[in-house]
């Protein structure tokens, strides 16, 4: 409990040294928020439109705003309790795409990239349970930014779900249905193959028998003329 009180305390005097160094990281962790703008900026620059989704625009626009709102009025230890959370969370995530960017020798010891996914939705979670933890304490903080801010967490939990599941659970059904048609198709293959085998058997005892049996009447004839 003595780690979780000191996010929990309200706004101290702006006079305190310590609430001045936690508004100072506050505003710097703002200003992060807008150099994350320059994701769209990189995408729409390489043509990749498909990565400029309602979920990356709504993240991007919506954190910005917010964090304005929070360095203004509430830059205390309540705010920075998530600040910090999500600016370790997007560490790993920019160092993931740092070393994506190194190469495919690099890329394929990047298996990890859907527990990024699954840590973001894990940090809404912990934020809705560190809200509700304020409120039930009566943490000097507005209660109308408690609630807004749980219902913030819920939509990007729904937000991610869906990019998790439209991206990782979907494709499973759609690859062991392509591996079924493949082995369908090699089986197929397989025995069309040897049926066709069988058949051209079939033809060359057909055509040696045939062969056979007219060698064996004119040699029949040759001896009838003979007598």
């Amino acid at each position: 409990m003595s780690l979780i009180l000191p996010y929990l305390q309200g706004q101290a005097s702006r006079a305190s040294g310590t609430c001045c160094l936690v508004a100072g990281a506050l505003w710097w962790y703002f200003v992060s928020k807008g150099v994350e703008y320059l994701d769209t900026v990189f995408f729409i620059l390489r043509k990749k439109f498909n990565q400029v989704t309602f979920l990356h625009v709504y993240h991007h626009c919506t954190m910005f705003t917010l964090w304005w709102i929070g360095i203004k009025w509430v830059a205390g230890g309540q705010s920075f309790f998530g600040a910090h959370m999500n600016a370790a969370i997007h560490v790993l995530m920019y160092l993931y795409y740092g070393l994506a960017s190194c190469g495919p020798k690099i890329q394929k010891y990047l298996w990890w990239k859907k527990y990024l996914t699954i840590v973001q939705m894990i940090q809404f979670h912990v934020t809705i349970g560190h809200t509700a933890l304020s409120l039930y304490v009566d943490c000097d903080f507005p209660h109308w930014m408690h609630y807004s801010l749980i219902c913030y967490a819920i939509t990007f939990i729904v937000l991610f779900g869906n990019f998790y599941y439209q991206t990782y659970r979907r494709q499973l059904p759609r690859r062991d249905a392509s591996f079924s048609k493949a082995g369908k198709a090699l089986s197929n293959g397989s025995l069309n193959g040897l049926s066709k085998a069988a058949n051209g058997a079939m033809v060359l005892g057909n055509k040696e028998e045939k062969t056979q049996e007219s060698s064996g009447r004119r040699k029949r004839k040759g001896r009838a003329k003979r007598d």
